[in-house]
């Protein structure tokens, strides 16, 4: 059961983009969620988590202030406003649930931050 994420796109350095992934109910409710990014020639990293209580997040030290995780338990569903992008914000991001599990990895919505 993969994961998909949405609301990817091209903006500009400065710009704002929501993501969104909605997870079926089993798996979202369970666990604790959390959004990835790979940059072209670099590793998958986690950028953002939530708890599935929905009280306590983490944040990588790039997106801090800028990126807000956020989830919906009655729509299965987890989100990331990100805010301010900078062209180094420009990637493939992925949802999961935290730690992540192989067969949830989806295809990823593509961010790309350019003028």
């Amino acid at each position: 059961v993969q994961l998909q994420a949405s609301g990817g796109g091209l903006v500009q350095p400065g710009g704002s983009l929501r993501l969104s992934c909605t997870a079926a109910a089993h798996i979202f409710q369970r666990n604790n969620m959390g959004w990835y990014r790979q940059a072209p020639g670099k590793q998958r990293e986690l950028v953002a988590s939530i708890w599935k209580d929905g009280k306590n997040t983490y944040y990588d030290g790039s997106v801090k202030g800028r990126f807000t995780i956020s989830r919906d338990d009655a729509r299965n569903s987890v989100s990331l406003q990100m805010n301010s992008l900078e062209p180094e914000d420009t990637a493939v991001y992925y949802c999961n649930v935290q730690p992540p599990r192989q067969p949830y990895w989806g295809q990823g919505t593509q961010v790309t931050v350019s003028s």
